[in-house]
């Protein structure tokens, strides 16, 4: 890729804290996880020249956990975002953290994720990977910190939440997934949303 190929890079890699299926579903006490198989991706976060290249492809980042694996970005950031996942009274974490290279301050988006409870039980979002995040995530991310006419890349599609939040909102994405079962369910994810964006306008 060119240098400074994308006005953002959005990703959500691993964080390197064994939540790939394999540990996710039996480490909550009071709160059980769905089961996913374990696929053994999350042992790991990306290596330093990961972050470098993707640094040098991106005007500007946001990159998700990055509070695990902070050394491997030794950059300052003024700009943090706190997802409150209003999780209640359980043994998961009550927020992620996402580092970016804005200079703004550090922002809070509040949405409940919480196994069965969503934050939007109206459009409740079926979860086909162990770390899916919402769309309305997504959104909120596209509307604060991109434009209209941004190049948006993701590296580590997952379910692909992003490019649903992407078509809803008219941005160009690349998007990738290197595991073929997450691919294909992502997928089917968006061409469901898509079809129904359809039945949408035709009634």
């Amino acid at each position: 890729m060119p240098d400074r190929a994308y006005e953002l890079a959005c990703v959500d890699v691993q964080y390197g804290i064994g939540e790939d299926g394999s540990n996710n579903h039996t480490r909550g006490k009071i709160c059980k996880a769905k089961f996913y198989p374990a696929k053994g991706w999350d042992d790991e976060p990306p290596p330093i020249e990961y972050f470098q290249e993707l640094f040098r492809v991106s005007k500007n980042q946001i990159i998700w956990g990055a509070n695990h694996f902070i050394d491997r970005i030794p950059i300052p950031s003024s700009c943090w975002i706190v997802w409150d996942k209003i999780n209640g009274k359980t043994d998961f974490a009550d927020c992620e953290l996402a580092w970016t290279s804005f200079p703004s301050a550090v922002r809070q988006f509040r949405f409940q994720w919480q196994g069965m409870l969503q934050g939007d039980m109206k459009n409740k979002e079926k979860r086909i990977h162990p770390t899916q995040k919402p769309v309305r995530l997504y959104e909120w991310l596209l509307l604060n910190y991109a434009k209209q006419g941004d190049r948006i890349l993701d590296t580590h599609g997952g379910s692909g939440s992003i490019c649903i939040a992407c078509d809803i909102l008219g941005f160009d994405l690349d998007w990738y997934e290197i595991d073929v079962d997450y691919f294909q369910a992502a997928k089917e994810r968006l061409e469901r949303h898509q079809r129904q964006e359809v039945l949408s306008f035709t009634k």
